[in-house]
């Protein structure tokens, strides 16, 4: 532990642990992540307990996974005018409206913004990461209930699509988990998006296009589909050399960041392919099934008895949210309701920004989901 903030409402924690199974990622990220745990002001009180000869007390854990752009220690950074995730947990322990618990903020941004909490050849292993290594790490060294009865995760957006994915694939970990617009029924969510990025990506062809005649494109042999044609690479090299992407870039890099997560190929250049023709703009489809097998909506029936062995599974989203996430999370809930799998699913009016306060509702829910 090399550094702590205490404070009345808790202890905030900076933590350094060194992955072997990020070691040579193949973005070349960091394996070394320094990142926060917060600890409840009763914890110091059960470490206290139990050097004294009286039975150590231990905490459920929640770990916060951070969005897209956003990592772990960004959550418990200062903020204008509303609390951080790490003061809104004390509050809410404060006022009783839940119980005293430990929350990891893990640190797996990467090189292309973030990633999905899932393993990718072209990103890395950030589902073991989190759940070989991590997990059983934190459970060494802090005074964590160390089951998946007493563990849960949550998330917004790219950590909602995480919290929703590991509830499915890895209920070995975790025993609940609460998703606030997590990326799901990819062909509102994505889909809408990838114009944009196509026409960013063109200004980095060569030769580029110019005014006049133009030959129309040859159609591609069905092995080079969705192969980067060296503008990729381009558009990757520049934003390495740039201090903040601008709107478009950063939307553009997101997309390509959901292409290596989801249909990595390492005998290809940059290690994944695209779902659409870089001059046409036409979809893939043999590419976009490979999307597809990781969307949410369509996992529900595949992983239903992991889903039901969950101690609880919160949902939630604004109607209005900006990439159309409300429509995939009304579809899950139809999907987690027609499997019958037990689950709270909230709508509400709002975007997909600024709706941290609906953790006032999903971390009380997740705390009585894993209480002792």
């Amino acid at each position: 532990m090399p550094s702590a903030n205490r404070r009345t409402d808790g202890t905030l924690v900076t933590v350094e642990h060194t992955s072997s199974l990020l070691a040579d990622n193949p973005l070349g990220d960091s394996a070394t992540r320094r990142f926060p745990v917060w600890l409840p002001p009763q914890y110091d009180q059960g470490a206290s307990r139990g050097k004294s000869g009286g039975k150590l007390r231990r905490f459920p854990v929640l770990y916060s996974l951070a969005g897209f752009f956003s990592s772990g220690p960004a959550h418990t950074n200062w903020q204008a005018f509303e609390e951080n995730i790490a003061e809104r947990v004390a509050r809410l322990i404060h006022s009783r409206k839940m119980g005293s618990v430990i929350v990891v903020f893990p640190d797996c941004f990467t090189a292309l913004g973030g990633n999905q909490y899932i393993n990718s050849s072209a990103i890395g292993r950030y589902a073991d990461y989190l759940t070989r290594e991590l997990i059983p790490w934190i459970d060494r060294e802090f005074h964590t209930l160390p089951s998946r009865e007493h563990r849960g995760c949550f998330g917004k957006s790219s950590g909602g699509y995480g919290a929703l994915i590991h509830a499915m694939k890895y209920p070995r970990y975790w025993g609940a988990a609460a998703s606030h617009a997590g990326d799901a029924y990819f062909e509102l969510c994505y889909l809408p998006g990838w114009p944009a990025t196509l026409t960013e990506l063109g200004r980095y062809r060569r030769p580029l296009r110019c005014a006049g005649l133009e030959t129309p494109p040859t159609p591609l042999p069905s092995a080079a589909r969705g192969i980067d044609d060296g503008r990729v690479k381009r558009f990757l090299d520049a934003m390495r050399n740039t201090s903040r992407p601008n709107f478009d870039e950063g939307h553009a890099l997101m997309n390509i960041a959901m292409a290596a997560s989801y249909d990595p190929d390492p005998h290809v250049p940059n290690g994944f392919r695209l779902p659409f023709d870089l001059d046409t703009g036409e979809l893939l489809p043999e590419r976009w099934r490979c999307w597809q097998r990781h969307d949410p909506v369509r996992l529900v029936g595949r992983h239903r008895n992991a889903l039901q062995s969950l101690r609880g599974l919160y949902l939630d989203c604004g109607w209005r949210d900006q990439y159309h996430i409300h429509y995939g999370t009304r579809i899950l809930a139809r999907e987690l309701t027609a499997h019958k799998i037990p689950h709270r699913y909230e709508a509400f009016d709002g975007t997909h920004s600024g709706i941290d306060h609906r953790l006032d509702v999903s971390l009380p829910w997740l705390y009585k989901a894993l209480k002792p």
